[in-house]
């Protein structure tokens, strides 16, 4: 006998705010009353939202340096292993194992695996490609991309309860807040009104 898991309705509860400074205002208050899984969306790139929110700093800048150090050591190691052992020739009277002829090829194997990792890593870590997201169920949502600056703040918060989110929301200023749902793939676009 297997029991069917139900899975959650609620991926996310939105907040809209018409100017930049509204949404950096509410995004400090969400993150001093101790909100952790947040995010935000913005038309544009706006300067403060990382430390608004507290989000962490991301750790790609890391990844891609380790990307970087194992390319060049691919490099150099590639490059003794032919010029040493595998194919040892006397070029111009120089020593099997001269050093300085492989700075190019480690210069673009350090080049490409930083570029394959920073590549592939932000596919990972993103869980991209991915064609729909649960925040496109919300109504208006589309209004960040030209004129509106949304936060969300997701239902798997530890310190997540809908109404007291949604109240706490409404208290930072909010023009409206609204509720993102997990749709199935079969089913309509949620056009819930907005609650406010």
């Amino acid at each position: 006998m297997s029991e069917i898991e139900s899975k959650p309705s609620l991926y996310a509860v939105l907040a809209e705010y018409s100017t930049p400074e509204a949404m950096l205002q509410a995004a400090e208050k969400v993150r001093d009353a101790g909100y952790k899984r947040v995010d935000a969306l913005t038309p544009f790139p706006v300067h403060g939202i990382v430390e608004a929110l507290g989000l962490p700093k991301s750790r790609m800048a890391g990844l891609v340096l380790a990307g970087a150090i194992a390319g060049c050591i691919f490099g150099f190691a590639l490059q003794t292993w032919l010029t040493v052992f595998q194919y040892p020739h006397v070029i111009s009277g120089r020593p099997y194992f001269s050093w300085p002829n492989y700075i190019p090829v480690i210069f673009e194997t350090t080049v490409l695996f930083a570029g394959l990792t920073a590549f592939v890593g932000m596919l990972v870590r993103n869980n991209l490609p991915r064609p729909y997201h649960p925040v496109f169920s919300a109504p208006h949502v589309e209004d960040s991309t030209t004129s509106k600056f949304v936060i969300l703040i997701e239902a798997i918060d530890p310190k997540f309860d809908r109404q007291v989110t949604m109240d706490f929301l409404r208290k930072t200023g909010a023009d409206h807040v609204t509720e993102a749902k997990f749709e199935d793939a079969d089913t309509e676009r949620n056009e819930a009104p907005l609650l406010s």
